[in-house]
């Protein structure tokens, strides 16, 4: 069996360098370009199901993707990104100016700290897995359109590493990180790969 993991594509905050979080911002210009582009690069995949976060961005990819499997695409709210709380919509500069205390603490030791009024990863790898666990039982080959710190998070307990090591295990938007499991053994490989983003599209 294998998943694919898929981030959305771009979105103007995320060229804007923005904390996006659970706010429900569409694709860019540029973001459907690229889902595009990975469309054409899965279109001779085998795929059984697709799941997606709810929120536009994911949704959006996996409506495009989903132009050559015809499949239902099913929501899974615990698929959203992470609530950011207070941070929603602010500039990694404004972080960076007014929040210097709390990024060091999220720098030093990312898995003991919750966003104000909104999540840690702890929780978020909690509720995303819950739906991981119903989407590995079924025993398809699944595509999931998520979100950076909410495959982050899944992968971190694929790979049964720390949060702390997230970061490891960050991907791009359009991104695509295929883990097949056989048994009880997990390979992730490619992990992060947007090489089909510099490729000539050839529908």
């Amino acid at each position: 069996m294998q998943l694919i993991l898929i981030r959305h594509g771009e979105t103007s905050w995320n060229k804007e360098g923005r904390v996006q979080g659970t706010s429900d911002i569409e694709l860019s210009d540029e973001g459907i370009k690229q889902a595009r582009l990975l469309a054409i690069s899965l279109k001779a995949q085998k795929i059984d199901a697709i799941h997606a976060s709810p929120l536009k961005r994911a949704m959006q990819t996996a409506q495009i993707i989903n132009e050559y499997h015809s499949l239902e695409i099913q929501n899974h709210q615990e698929l959203i990104e992470m609530n950011q709380g207070d941070f929603e919509g602010l500039s990694f500069k404004e972080l960076m100016n007014d929040k210097k205390d709390f990024l060091k603490q999220w720098i030093s030791n990312p898995a003991a700290v919750k966003m104000p009024n909104g999540e840690s990863l702890a929780e978020l790898q909690t509720r995303a897995w819950q739906a991981m666990e119903k989407i590995i039982a079924a025993g398809k080959n699944s595509l999931i359109v998520s979100h950076n710190f909410t495959i982050a998070a899944i992968l971190c307990r694929l790979r049964d590493i720390s949060l702390d090591e997230f970061r490891r295990t960050c991907v791009d938007t359009a991104s695509k990180t295929v883990v097949s499991m056989e048994k009880d053994k997990v390979i992730i490989d490619p992990l992060n790969d947007r090489s089909h983003l510099f490729l000539s599209p050839r529908a």
